[in-house]
């Protein structure tokens, strides 16, 4: 548990990774960057997660909004996802997400010294959601979000993990975690159907030489923000009755767009980061992808030649979870017996910003 971290920074057994910067000519020819990073000697030893417990069918937003759920079903795989109760924020849903991982760990929760919250639904603007799930577990640790949208578990566990792996904490609680149905407009049938509400935690602390981030690209691109935004509620453009008449404080999604783009962020990023470490895609135990689209997922699958059953999915019961996508996930398939100490994780998050984080993790 106190092997050196510094070392396998620059080698590890699963092939060195490769600390020359991208040039100007690489970056241009690829239109993507090449620049990796790679942080070792943490390990995940406990996960959790929480849906509200409304459930909400396709048939039932035919039913309320007339959207069409075979079309919701054949065009994005989704059948139900759970929408936050009236009393409950994201704040709730991490809370509970995070007592589910500390059961799991079966430790004293004075032992968490930092939380890191990814969320784009926050209960506040401030205090921050991190701030509030330090409080109502009653920890003695620093707090801070992460905003990040659908990727903000992938900025999230990183950004703790750099305090883990130098020493700066011993114990780091990181959580993914969104309301989502507090942010659609539920007749927008293009869009609502899409999200889902819930959170997702994982327990991270020092491990051995070999295990935690192998290998992982955190990116973005601001010049596609637009594609998916929620104009109105900041400084830019303050909330205003014209605002809200207009839906502007909604989330707002060119699907199509976002669509090419995603396909390209998953087969792109997991690509380079398989190449960085020297393994091939059926050296990967586990793939965990952020549950937006399960074409997507699929397209992503058959172009890097990935067998369907390595490839986990719950999109079908939560739908797009955001922030709370992959630790839902990675919780799932840790408690279906599916990850092992030892084995390959790749978890890639991707979504607004435009943001995304890509990672093969040694368990």
């Amino acid at each position: 548990m106190e092997s050196s971290v510094l070392e396998p920074l620059a080698h590890h057994s699963l092939g060195s990774v490769q600390r020359r910067e991208p040039t100007v000519a690489e970056i241009s020819s690829t239109g993507w960057s090449q620049r990796t990073r790679s942080l070792l000697g943490v390990q995940i030893v406990a996960t959790g997660s929480y849906v509200p417990d409304r459930i909400v069918t396709n048939a039932d937003l035919q039913e309320l909004y007339g959207c069409d759920s075979g079309w919701i079903e054949q065009r994005t795989g989704i059948l139900r996802r759970r929408y936050a109760a009236e009393n409950q924020a994201t704040s709730d849903l991490c809370v509970e997400a995070a007592r589910r991982a500390i059961r799991a760990a079966s430790i004293d929760p004075r032992q968490i010294d930092l939380v890191v919250v990814g969320t784009f639904t926050p209960d506040f603007h401030c205090p921050s959601t991190a701030n509030l799930v330090q409080d109502a577990l009653g920890l003695d640790a620093p707090a801070i979000d992460v905003q990040a949208a659908c990727s903000g578990f992938m900025y999230a566990l990183t950004t703790a993990a750099q305090f883990v792996a130098t020493g700066n904490s011993r114990m780091a609680l990181v959580i993914g975690g969104d309301c989502n149905s507090r942010i659609v407009n539920p007749s927008d049938q293009k869009v609502a159907p899409l999200f889902g509400d819930g959170a997702g935690a994982v327990l991270l602390t020092r491990g051995d030489a070999h295990q935690g981030l192998v290998c992982y690209q955190l990116g973005s691109d601001g010049s596609g923000g637009a594609m998916l935004d929620r104009k109105s509620g900041g400084s830019k453009f303050p909330i205003t009755a014209a605002a809200i008449d207009a839906g502007e404080h909604f989330l707002q999604m060119d699907g199509r767009s976002v669509f090419k783009w995603a396909v390209r962020a998953v087969t792109e990023t997991i690509e380079l980061v398989l190449r960085k470490s020297g393994l091939g895609v059926h050296d990967v135990s586990l793939y965990v992808l952020h549950q937006a689209n399960i074409r997507i997922i699929n397209y992503a699958a058959e172009q890097l030649g990935v067998s369907p059953t390595k490839i986990f999915n719950n999109l079908q019961e939560y739908g797009n979870t955001s922030g709370a996508s992959i630790p839902l996930a990675l919780d799932e398939a840790f408690r279906k017996g599916m990850i092992h100490r030892g084995d390959t994780v790749v978890m890639s998050g991707f979504g607004a910003g435009l943001t995304w984080g890509t990672a093969l993790f040694r368990w």
